[in-house]
Parts: structure tokens; C-alpha cells; sequence
């Protein structure tokens, strides 16, 4: 059974930092790419950043200079680290592996506000 089980986000000032973690059990999460998604409301869920098996990693525009992630292959996790936040950061994210199967987290709340 594949779960990935999110932690991390909640509420944070505009210019604060979030981590979110996603850790993976039931696959080989060494041969995954792995991405972080966001859904705001009323808004199509879009890609985040997404990791390689080999490392190379890729943002999405408004989020780079921004976000980082990264994997520990060894603890099969991935992180976004969220710095710089803005209020449009504001989004339930979800972590996603894909290789010939896509799974997803559970989802986490992001709120950005004053």
C-alpha cells in the first residue's frame, strides 16, 4: 500500500518560512520523481517544484529564487522549503510521486496572511 504523508504548513506571516515534508512508504522512492503541488481556491491545482531521481529539480515561476526542494532518499522524504512567502502563496499543497504510477499526499493548508 503507497501512502505519502504530509507534514508541515500552517499559518505564517507575509516574508515568513515554512517546511513541508512528504514522506513516502510502499515504493522505491529512489526511482520517483517527486513534486510539490498547490491548489488555491477557485484555482486548478498546479506544479509547485518537482525533484528527479537524479536530483534535478524545476520551479515553477512565480516560486523560484523562493522555494527549495529536496529529497532524502535515505529517509524517502521530500521537503519544500518555503521562504519569502507572499499572501498568493496561500494553497492547499500536495506532494506527488510519479514514475509509471502517480500518487499523492493528503494535502496541507498553507495560509499567508497578517
Amino acid at each position: 500500500q503507497v501512502q505519502l504523508v504530509q507534514s508541515g504548513g500552517g499559518l505564517v506571516q507575509p516574508g515568513g518560512s515554512l517546511r513541508l515534508s512528504c514522506a513516502a512508504s510502499g515504493i522505491t522512492f529512489s526511482i520517483y520523481a517527486m513534486g510539490w503541488y498547490r491548489q488555491a481556491p477557485g484555482k486548478r491545482r498546479e506544479l509547485v517544484a518537482v525533484i528527479t531521481s537524479q536530483g534535478i529539480t524545476n520551479y515553477a515561476d512565480s516560486v523560484k529564487g523562493r522555494f527549495t526542494i529536496s529529497r532524502d532518499n535515505a529517509k524517502s522524504t521530500v521537503y519544500l522549503q518555503m521562504n519569502s512567502l507572499k499572501p498568493e502563496d496561500t494553497a492547499v499543497f500536495y506532494c506527488n510521486a510519479q514514475l509509471y504510477s502517480t500518487y499523492w499526499g493528503q494535502g496541507t493548508q498553507v495560509t499567508v496572511s497578517s
